[in-house]
């Protein structure tokens, strides 16, 4: 487990949150799946609605954003000293600004952006909310990873923004990265091959961890969710990806010791 107060460094996957249509079945959705406390927010937030685990935030739900015919997703944020500033490197290095700097009352500074593979991310400086302030225990987020269809130009969008390094994960025919950050492993980068169906964009997956992907599974689906992929063992744990009971996709993991 790990639990902050303060904000995360710079290229951190720092906060995750839903746009969804109705966040009220949202909430109810992932209150009963996760064991999450969920708390609206005041009216000038627009429904945005704070995920607590331990009294300590974890996610957020908010209305769903975008033209009509938008799915609802699950959004990463990236960690930003400078959200200005890092808006300016994303355009620089050939992605685009969807949503440009903006405050959000006292709680930071934050973007929307796309990267040159179409992956949408936000990017967040820190105010009165630090982002994550409990992680990787099940029931909050574990891992977040960038699914690009092009794996180098991705790698090098990310580097020249962030200033990545990156680990290189070989094994199973797949082209996967960690991202990392003074030595330490953040996120990953994986290629969609040939493999996964063409209809699939390039995006950002959340992982959250879970005690058993099987049961997580089976309580997604008793509560009106969907199973994309059935779980499958990995050398970092089990896994499979589903979608709540309004489509937004994510991943489940029980993580092996």
């Amino acid at each position: 487990m790990v639990t902050r107060d303060t904000a995360w460094p710079e290229g951190t996957p720092c906060w995750v949150d839903l746009g969804v249509d109705n966040i009220a079945r949202a909430s109810a959705f992932y209150a009963g799946l996760f064991g999450w406390d969920v708390l609206a927010g005041p009216p000038e937030a627009g429904g945005y609605s704070m995920c607590l685990r331990g009294g300590r935030p974890l996610a957020g739900i908010g209305p769903r954003q975008g033209p009509p015919g938008t799915p609802p997703v699950w959004t990463t944020y990236l960690a930003s000293d400078d959200a200005d500033g890092t808006a300016a490197k994303i355009t620089k290095a050939g992605g685009q600004l969807v949503v440009q700097p903006f405050d959000v009352m006292d709680a930071g500074r934050m973007a929307m952006a796309a990267d040159p593979g179409g992956a949408v991310f936000g990017i967040w400086q820190a105010g009165a909310h630090t982002g994550f302030g409990v992680a990787n225990e099940p029931g909050t987020v574990s891992w977040n990873e960038n699914h690009t269809r092009d794996f180098d130009g991705s790698k090098a969008f990310y580097q020249a923004v962030f200033g990545y390094d990156y680990g290189d994960v070989a094994g199973a025919g797949i082209r996967y990265a960690t991202l990392r950050l003074a030595g330490r492993d953040v996120g990953g980068i994986m290629e969609l091959d040939g493999g996964v169906p063409a209809e699939v964009p390039a995006h950002w997956e959340t992982y959250f961890a879970v005690p058993g992907a099987d049961a997580a599974v089976a309580a997604t689906r008793a509560a009106g969710g969907a199973v994309i992929r059935a779980p499958w063992d990995t050398p970092y744990g089990r896994m499979a990806i589903v979608t709540d009971d309004q489509g937004a996709e994510f991943s489940v993991i029980s993580q092996p010791g």
